[in-house]
């Protein structure tokens, strides 16, 4: 998982608040596997800027964070999360303590999925569950990225025109490694979930994306931003 978006605390913030609609777009599916009540760990929390509208929008309080990057977690503690700086490769909790484990939109920026989600595993109460929710490798957002990641810049005949306005900073994008659904489906069937179901947003082709807040619907084949959930068996 990457330390060094230190320096891009700011520009993450700043991106998702330029494009507002995207960021409550997400929020909603963020929420929709989630309950009030429930002891939740996020896993890669960066700025707490999701928890924050969770908890003032949903009334989900999500207080455990984890995040390698110290100038975000500086932020998410400013914004009332405890936050332990690692990786999600070296974070272990003590015992099966959470009902839920939260991979939000860190999924791409994790080197070994394989290892954190079987720390993720084993900080889980039986029947407990672990949320991925990233922009999936086969998705427009998914292609677009890497196509700007190859290219090293948004500024290449090749992408003009099919980029929204305010693009995902590209600085941020070189570091992503984006895994397919079915990648990170069969990453959590090897550390023991199962019964996984799926719900997804941004279904607008990333030109249109921050046009209108989107409900999350169910399924994984149209979303630009998908939640795969699975129960710890």
């Amino acid at each position: 998982m990457d330390r060094n978006f230190d320096k891009y605390a700011g520009q993450y913030d700043a991106w998702f608040l330029k494009n507002r609609n995207v960021l409550y777009s997400e929020a909603a599916l963020v929420a929709y596997f989630l309950e009030k009540g429930e002891r939740i760990l996020s896993i890669g929390c960066g700025s707490g800027l999701f928890e924050q509208i969770l908890r003032t929008d949903y009334g989900i309080v999500i207080t455990d964070g984890v995040e390698p990057s110290s100038d975000m977690a500086a932020v998410a503690r400013a914004r009332g999360m405890n936050v332990t700086v690692a990786t999600a490769e070296e974070y272990e909790a003590c015992g099966q303590e959470y009902d839920t484990v939260l991979y939000n939109g860190c999924p791409g920026y994790i080197t070994d999925l394989d290892k954190a989600l079987s720390h993720s595993w084993k900080a889980l109460k039986k029947g407990g569950k672990a949320v991925l929710i990233d922009i999936p490798k086969e998705s427009s957002y998914g292609l677009l990225y890497n196509l700007a990641k190859a290219l090293g810049t948004w500024h290449h005949p090749l992408v003009e025109g099919t980029y929204p306005v305010d693009p995902y900073p590209i600085e941020l994008v070189d570091k992503s490694n984006w895994r397919t659904t079915a990648e990170k489906v069969e990453a959590m069937k090897k550390a023991g979930f199962g019964d996984f179901s799926f719900a997804q947003t941004l279904t607008a082709h990333p030109l249109y994306s921050n046009d209108a807040v989107e409900k999350p619907v169910p399924g994984y084949d149209r979303g630009d931003y998908v939640a795969i959930c699975g129960i710890k068996k």
